[in-house]
């Protein structure tokens, strides 16, 4: 595993003909929920004063993070489709006439192209900030992404891969190159993988301190390998579109059926991707399956 993930990434260079691109939380581990759970929604009620709607920003949470089509996307994105879309509509918050707060600032930031999506983004923001009232905003929302940070370090322990992942890694780093593409932080991301011992199966760790998912494909793939032989394995949407804006096939892990799918990897889809026969009706088969799991509107609607 490199160490430094900017030179690392801006210096990959292909040392066999394929290449694996692997998501983590949700993906190779069972992280998603215990770090929705308890860790991002309490602190995300505390830090952005939701505590009169405490159950529905739960609910929007876990929708918009576990089960929805925007599963696995960047925490301030995330943030932003809870806070400024999904919040508003939903019933108890009509029903108490709470006005959900409004982070124009902050929001803006989130859609700025030219921003990185991390604490040292944020950071930059904050000293670029000319207003006092959105330095504060900002702030607000840096204190909080430190604080989810800080109780993913202290609660998200030892907790394993999924069934037949170290076996599929463990295989595909044999055949392929294999780097770590994920949106959480490049520190919890380091500690995981070294915790697990799976650190070795892979060559590079890239978090979002490093800009989006496609980004990192595309520093890692662009000119490098051949069609066909590029291939991202996730568990969102994010992923996929990740994947296809490169030109990189893409493998899927079913929310609740990651076991199955690790092992549908391990003895089916990865032979299939090294034979040359993985791309065309078996991907798409494979990702209107996972399309279809998850949810396009909440249950409240």
């Amino acid at each position: 595993m490199a160490g430094d993930s900017a030179n690392a990434l801006s210096g990959f260079k292909p040392q066999k003909d394929f290449f694996i691109g692997i998501d983590s939380d949700g993906s190779v581990f069972d992280t998603m929920s215990i770090k929705q759970r308890e860790c991002f929604i309490p602190w995300t009620i505390a830090y952005f004063g939701l505590q009169p709607v405490a159950q529905a920003a739960r609910e929007c949470k876990e929708f918009s993070d576990i089960s929805s089509k925007t599963r696995g996307i960047n925490r301030h994105k995330a943030t932003k489709r809870v806070i400024g879309e999904l919040l508003p509509g939903h019933p108890l918050v009509k029903a108490r006439g709470f006005q959900v707060p409004r982070l124009p600032h902050y929001f803006a930031w989130v859609d700025d192209p030219e921003s990185t999506l991390s604490n040292d983004g944020l950071k930059q923001a904050i000293a670029g900030a000319a207003d006092a009232g959105a330095k504060a905003e900002l702030k607000n929302a840096l204190a909080w992404s430190e604080k989810v940070n800080q109780v993913v370090e202290q609660i998200v322990r030892a907790v394993p891969a999924f069934p037949y992942a170290r076996e599929s890694l463990e295989k595909a780093a044999a055949l392929a190159d294999l780097i770590v593409v994920s949106q959480t932080p490049d520190e919890a991301l380091r500690r995981e993988w070294r915790e697990s011992g799976l650190a070795d199966n892979v060559r590079l760790i890239v978090g979002q301190e490093m800009g989006s998912k496609s980004a990192h494909l595309a520093a890692a793939t662009q000119g490098k390998y051949q069609q066909d032989r590029m291939l991202m394995v996730g568990d969102s949407l994010d992923d996929l579109q990740a994947a296809h804006a490169n030109g990189v096939l893409f493998y899927p892990i079913l929310a609740e059926k990651e076991t199955e799918s690790w092992q549908r990897f391990l003895e089916e889809a990865l032979d299939k991707f090294i034979a040359g026969n993985y791309a065309g009706d078996y991907e798409s088969g494979l990702i209107s399956e996972f399309d279809a799991l998850l949810l396009e509107k909440p249950p409240w609607v």
